[in-house]
């Protein structure tokens, strides 16, 4: 961070195309630092027998590429042209209206044409145009059509990562594009060439040989858990006993590994953990993997074939402890790939029964063909039924927003629910304005792998304009907490506020939810999760100490 340039530096940004020059089309790419990630590593590639493992550097001019590599790419791309329907479509029907152009939170924070959706969709149209279609071949620039050359695979390393998927533009689009889609099979073909980020090929690497993306070993896994419960035990008094790998249960819990590993998420872990011990005398048979122990899924920001495969893990998990469903952790990608391709990539999982509550009785319908339900649900559930004895005032030291992670909000439609929790376990909630919130979130600006350390002037100009809306209601109604339901969120966002909004700290639903949870035969509460006083012990505290 010491690094970026002051905020008021960044903030000063020029929208404004060049009007004068060479146009896009001969405008080179410049690969910098603090905008680039690094290049993926030859044992990450190997471990999952990626193309061309070899070291390699985005600053290099030699990339180190296979001599038939502009054969690979376009026999890459007919592949898919054949095979997904959909990428024709989208090929042919953009009409350059514009609609999307100013939607995109990296165009807006930072200015450059070709992160405008349309321009950066146009890095590989424009391709097509002149290798598949017959105006492109003929006309050549004319039509908007290039060959491809080492400038433009260039190019398309550069802004296919910088995008973060989250399909904001195509909420926009008239035609209903799916601009992400695009960046998705752009990288796929990258990735033919070995040309991947190592933040996201490690992960993937790693998630492949144990199960999640830090790679962390089954015992390590379930030592975290343990830390947890005896620091939940320092709070509250109450010890609790989770469960690990045990067959027979009814239901399987599988949350993201930064939840288990990472700050703010291991507040959320612990509030997890508090819920499933709370609910256990009401009928709860829970258990958690040390196995499938990652409900992310970085394989989605490769390819639709490496998230495929992570994907089946956690299905492989579920019928080999033969539980009845999966129970899901705050996590966004993970959600994605869930709700709108398991059934293609793994699925029916018909092993699994249609999820139901065993607290309140609640069918999950919406779960009926992945089996799997996302814990704000539940909650949600549980709290409209009146199931949970809450203290809401304990956080009383918060006022809270949300922030609608992009994936279960655009991907998924959960809006209501974690407003619903929230507005249950704290007593001030305010929302950010209308347009960057539900449908119209802005994202984080580091999802779909790009939440590296060293592109971080990247993270913070794509953050900006969601960074805008939660100064926003801090300087009017004082908000200080930001809560959010994905896993990548509780990751980006404390440097992203740090940065632009310094007052404001972020928090998982759930971490709420443990802070208010009353649990039985629990000690008179003095901290909460984060060992801060709660609202009116501070003076309590000081004498402890």
């Amino acid at each position: 961070m010491s690094d970026l340039p002051k905020p008021e530096e960044l903030a000063r940004i020029s929208h404004k195309p060049p009007l004068k020059g060479r146009g896009w089309m001969h405008t080179p790419v410049e690969i910098k630092e603090g905008i680039a990630c690094y290049g993926s590593k030859p044992k990450s590639l190997e471990t999952v027998g990626m193309p061309n493992p070899r070291e390699w550097s985005p600053f290099d001019e030699d990339w180190k590429l296979p001599e038939n590599w502009k054969e690979i790419i376009l026999e890459g791309l007919r592949e898919r042209l054949d095979r997904f329907r959909s990428l024709r479509v989208f090929m042919d029907i953009c009409v350059r209206c514009g609609a999307c152009s100013d939607k995109c939170h990296f165009f807006i924070g930072g200015g450059d044409p070709k992160n405008m959706p349309v321009l950066r969709a146009e890095l590989l149209r424009s391709v097509y145009r002149k290798e598949f279609t017959t105006a492109g071949k003929i006309f050549g620039e004319i039509a908007g059509a290039r060959s491809m050359d080492l400038k433009v695979l260039r190019e398309w390393w550069s802004y296919f990562f910088q995008c973060t998927e989250c399909r904001r533009c195509s909420l926009f689009c008239p035609y209903g594009i799916d601009t992400a889609e695009i960046t998705i099979i752009g990288r796929e073909l990258l990735n033919l060439l070995g040309l991947n980020t190592d933040w996201i090929s490690a992960p993937v690497a790693n998630c492949y040989r144990t199960g999640n993306h830090l790679g962390i070993q089954p015992h390590a896994y379930k030592d975290m858990i343990d830390f947890f419960v005896d620091d939940i035990e320092e709070i509250t008094g109450v010890k609790l006993e989770p469960s690990f790998n045990r067959k027979g249960a009814e239901i399987l819990f599988i949350t993201p590994s930064g939840d288990v590993f990472a700050d703010p998420g291991t507040y959320t872990c612990m509030g997890y953990l508090m819920l499933f011990h709370y609910l256990q005398d009401l009928g709860l048979d829970i258990t958690w993997s040390t196995y499938a122990s990652e409900g992310g899924n970085f394989g989605y920001f490769t390819s639709h074939e490496m998230a495929k495969r992570l994907n089946a893990k956690m299905y492989a998990e579920a019928k080999r402890l033969g539980v009845k469903w999966i129970l899901g952790g705050e996590c966004g990608h993970m959600w994605r790939v869930i709700n709108q391709y398991m059934d293609s990539f793994n699925g029916p999982p018909d092993f699994l029964e249609e999820p139901v509550s065993p607290i309140t009785g609640t069918k999950f319908e919406n779960a009926r063909g992945t089996k799997m339900v996302h814990i704000a649900e539940f909650t949600a559930d549980l709290i409209k039924h009146g199931k949970l004895n809450l203290d809401p005032s304990r956080n009383d030291n918060l006022v809270v927003t949300f922030h609608d992670s992009c994936n279960p909000a655009r991907a998924m439609g959960i809006f209501e629910e974690p407003r619903y929790i929230i507005r249950n376990v704290c007593n001030s909630f305010y929302e950010m304005p209308e347009n960057t919130i539900r449908e119209q979130t802005f994202c984080c600006g580091s999802g779909a792998g790009l939440n590296a350390g060293e592109n971080m002037e990247l993270r913070m100009r794509g953050g900006l304009p969601r960074a805008n809306a939660v100064k926003y209601v801090h300087e009017r109604y004082g908000v200080n907490m930001l809560a959010c339901i994905c896993a990548i969120d509780r990751a980006a966002l404390p440097p992203l506020m740090e940065y632009w909004v310094p007052e404001v700290d972020v928090t998982g639903v759930h971490e709420l939810v443990g802070n208010a949870l009353i649990l039985e035969g629990e000690k008179k509460r003095t901290t909460n999760l984060r060992g801060d006083p709660l609202p009116g012990m501070e003076e309590e505290e000081e004498e402890d100490v």
